[in-house]
């Protein structure tokens, strides 16, 4: 069985941190290679874990993952962006 996810990498300070949205886990790097070898692990890891709970379809079902043929495929998504929002003043503090 196959599964399907989307990868996000960041840059934060000299690390780069990779996340699946539809499952929302991450695992980091040095380099975006790096972070996202240790991302597959880290999502392996996860689903094993799971399967062993007993509630691995219940998060494939949340996350909207669907099963055709070997493959569990996940959302599609059509766009990222960056937006901004103004904050109350007293929010801006922090």
């Amino acid at each position: 069985m196959e599964i399907q996810f989307t990868t996000q990498i960041l840059k934060e300070g000299r690390t780069y941190v990779a996340h699946t949205p539809e499952l929302d886990v991450s695992s980091c790097g040095g380099t975006k290679e790096r972070a996202l070898k240790n991302l597959k692990e880290a999502v392996r890891l996860f689903l094993e874990e799971a399967e062993k709970l007993g509630t691995l379809e219940q998060i494939l079902e949340e996350a909207g993952y669907l099963k055709r043929r070997s493959r569990l495929e996940g959302p599609k998504f059509i766009g990222t962006r960056r937006v901004s929002l103004p904050l109350p003043m007293a929010h801006a503090k922090a």
